[in-house]
């Protein structure tokens, strides 16, 4: 089987966070399930390559179709993902990775091909219906937070649920880092009541105004959050919502998220 869709470092950190299995009966145990890294290469397969779960080669990945999308399933509904981001952040922070001093918000449509749960008319697409990611991020483009919305829903309502969503970052002595020093965004959050908001929880911000010619300057700081949309679809699942279920989605989110984070981490090695 090949190792280059879960790479060891990944799989190592994974490991420990999956919930464990139930245990077999004594009599009449039925088969073996299938091993934990082969059905995550199922799911990372279908992340990248954005084949229909019926299309996972079993000859491949070690696993059978249904088996990724049921660990997919029970993995996300276990939280597997905060966790290993949580981890994935501490280690970043630890090696001097991660900058959160100057931090960016942006949020990016995507078309939804099928109803469920944060969908709505997007207004780039027609009407369409459409989901939207929203992503804040360090002064690399490291993901701190992602959350998912209807295409119909405004950036700028989300920044407090984005902020809230940064976990409580260890890795250093002291209390654990959580919030921005400063945060950028473009004319979509020039609201006054953020502002003030952001200022209430020791953030300053940083945001461009409405009506104000171009040249402010803040772009400089906020296109790495532009820049982290582009790796994140290079996760050929993400461009377009095939799950009708938002938090499968939210999951593949979650894990394209998790592998970007491992591949800063990667430079300190």
């Amino acid at each position: 089987m090949s190792d280059d869709l879960v790479p060891d470092d990944l799989w190592e950190r994974i490991a420990p966070l999956l919930p464990p299995r139930p245990p077999r009966r004594h009599r009449y145990p039925g088969r073996l399930p299938a091993d934990d890294r082969a059905a995550l290469r199922g799911i990372v397969y279908v992340l990248r390559k954005n084949v229909s779960w019926g299309d996972v080669p079993a000859e491949l990945t070690g696993c059978s179709r249904v088996t990724a999308w049921r660990r997919l399933r029970d993995w996300t509904e276990a939280g597997v993902w905060p966790r290993l981001h949580e981890v994935l952040l501490a280690e970043l922070r630890k090696a001097g990775l991660l900058d959160m001093d100057d931090c960016a918000v942006d949020g990016s449509h995507i078309r939804a091909l099928k109803r469920g749960a944060h969908t709505g008319p997007s207004p780039v697409a027609r009407a369409r219906p459409g989901s939207k990611h929203h992503l804040i991020v360090d002064r690399h483009g490291t993901p701190l937070a992602v959350t998912l919305t209807g295409g119909n829903r405004h950036d700028v309502t989300q920044l407090t649920s984005l902020l809230d969503l940064i976990p409580r970052i260890r890795g250093l002595r002291g209390r654990p880092r959580h919030r921005p020093g400063r945060l950028f965004a473009d004319r979509g959050y020039d609201y006054d009541k953020y502002r003030r908001i952001l200022r209430a929880r020791g953030i300053t911000p940083k945001i461009a105004r409405r009506g104000v010619p171009h040249g402010s300057g803040l772009g400089k700081t906020r296109w790495v959050v532009e820049r982290t949309f582009a790796w994140l679809h290079q996760f050929k699942r993400l461009r377009i919502r095939y799950e009708i279920r938002a938090d499968l989605h939210l999951g593949l989110l979650q894990l394209a998220c998790n592998i970007i984070c491992l591949r800063r981490l990667r430079t300190s090695f």
